[in-house]
């Protein structure tokens, strides 16, 4: 294949009356164009791929960008995500909170309840205790009487 430097250097013969040999120049002329038809041939091809590369840069830039919207959309996403998932187990534990206080004030109540109750009872036990102590001393003085007789 012919480099720039070959073309400029080459000399023909020359000949008496025409100057340059027709033939030689031909020949010249047919590697020459052989040559560039090759060259040519290869630039359109190595136009053609980067052409076909270029395109599969910007396919390949346009998914990367895609790309790279829908892992931002996707941690936009999970955060939202996050942070109701945490208001609601913030409320959920409030509204456990609330109803612990609900349920503690009402076996407190309960508590009272049956503390007056005991209350209740013992002092009527205590009646009646006094009752029975009070019939068993009349009883005992009827028993001491009789037997007097």
């Amino acid at each position: 294949m012919y480099t720039p430097l070959d073309i400029e250097n080459k000399k023909f013969a020359k000949q008496m009356m025409n100057g340059y040999s027709v033939e030689e120049v031909d020949n010249f002329l047919d590697e020459l164009t052989v040559d560039y038809e090759k060259l040519y041939k290869e630039s359109n091809e190595n136009k053609g791929k980067m052409a076909e590369l270029e395109a599969s840069l910007v396919k390949y830039k346009n998914l990367e960008s895609t790309l790279q919207n829908t892992l931002v959309m996707a941690q936009s996403t999970a955060d939202e995500i996050k942070k109701v998932a945490q208001q609601q187990a913030d409320q959920i534990v409030r509204d456990a909170q609330g109803t612990a206080k609900q349920q503690l004030m009402e076996l407190e109540q309960q508590i009272t309840m049956k503390t007056k109750e005991l209350d209740e009872l013992q002092k009527q036990f205590d009646v009646y205790k006094a009752k029975m102590e009070s019939l068993l001393i009349s009883q005992l003085e009827l028993l001491k009487e009789v037997n007097k007789e």
